[in-house]
């Protein structure tokens, strides 16, 4: 099954987190907290981990994050971890993961798999969508 919409990142907090050993290289690495509040078919809100290595200047860089859904997918309702991940070197997106993790799923929601994919539009609307099976 396939359920899309559309999000907004509601709360972006860089929190003081660095990684261990300090390591310098060319892009920093941080990470932040996000609230994102989703509309359409995917119907909700999410807590997310989001770490980055980029350059805001050339647009390059890559981020990976770790979100923890709560609501309904074509109205059943649960909760859920997915992660994602993309590489960007100035334009378009490359290298993109997109998984719900295993055995994360509650209520309506329990033993969800499968996928999906995020994108963001020229005019700045941000989709997803989850392709995905239940029992």
């Amino acid at each position: 099954m396939r359920a899309s919409g559309t999000f907004k990142v509601v709360s972006f907090v860089p929190t003081d987190t660095t990684p261990e050993p300090a390591v310098e290289t060319a892009l920093a690495v941080g990470v932040s907290r996000m609230e994102k509040h989703f509309e359409g078919e995917v119907e909700g809100r999410s807590a997310t981990l989001f770490t980055a290595a980029y350059d805001h200047a050339s647009g390059t860089g890559t981020y990976v994050a770790l979100e923890s859904f709560e609501g309904e997918l074509r109205g059943r309702a649960g909760t859920f971890n997915f992660a994602h991940s993309a590489t960007t070197r100035g334009g378009g997106r490359e290298a993109e993961f997109f998984t719900i993790v295993p055995g994360s799923g509650t209520a309506a929601l329990t033993g969800i798999t499968g996928g999906g994919g995020m994108t963001v539009e020229a005019d700045g609307t941000h989709r997803v969508w989850f392709d995905y099976e239940l029992p």
